[in-house]
Formats: C-alpha cells, sequence, structure tokens
C-alpha cells in the first residue's frame, strides 16, 4: 500500500555536525538516512519503525530508515543532504533554487506494491 504525502525538508544540528565531517563520513550518511512520519501515517501503511520506507517522485525515488516524529499526519521530513535530491526536480520557478518544501511524494514500505518498481 502506498500514499501521497507532503515531504519536507530542513536543516538539523546532527546533518550540520556530519556535513563538517564529510558528505560519505558516517554521521553525515546517519544524520541524512531516515524520514520522520507521523505515527498514524507509519500504522496506516504498514511501515514499522526503522522499516525500510520508499519516497518517489516524478523526478525519482530513495530509500530509508522510517523513524515515528512528532509531524501532523500527511506530513514527511526527511533532512536534507545527497539522499533527498533524487526526490528534487531542476524546476526553480525563476527562483533559481528548487522547492524542497510542501513536495507531493508517495510514500510505501519498500518492497511492497507502490513501494518498489
Amino acid at each position: 500500500m502506498s500514499e501521497r504525502l507532503t515531504l519536507i525538508t530542513g536543516r538539523t544540528r546532527k546533518q550540520a555536525i556530519g556535513m563538517h565531517r564529510g558528505k560519505s563520513s558516517p554521521e553525515y550518511l546517519e544524520a541524512t538516512g531516515f524520514v520522520e512520519m507521523n505515527a498514524d501515517d507509519m500504522e496506516r501503511l504498514a511501515i514499522p519503525e526503522g522499516g525500510v520506507t520508499r519516497l518517489s517522485t516524478a523526478d525519482g525515488h530513495v530509500e530509508l530508515r522510517a523513524q515515528v516524529g512528532e509531524l501532523p499526519r500527511g506530513l514527511v521530513f526527511v533532512p536534507m543532504g545527497t539522499r533527498i535530491n533524487a526526490l528534487i526536480g531542476v524546476e526553480t520557478s525563476g527562483s533559481g533554487m528548487p522547492s524542497f518544501k510542501g513536495l507531493a511524494v508517495e510514500v510505501a514500505l519498500a518492497g511492497e506494491p507502490g513501494g518498489a518498481p
């Protein structure tokens, strides 16, 4: 089962610390390698805490470990980093910066229908 939710991205303290150690450092990869979701959304989509989740947009997909976050239903958060860039298109609407907020994203447990090709 998959569902279209809204993605937001942002900086986190751990992501910033990891970035200073290098984008290939274990700290950075750990700090940017998860998706936070509302507990009700995770339950409805049968995504367990720590389960590998597939996020897809028209521009690409990424698989990240899921964790419960204090987010409203329908919203998912991923720290900014190299992994999330796979979902972000090149369109800037004249701003020079692609949108990292409010992106429609299909979310599913990896390997489930709608969760993997």
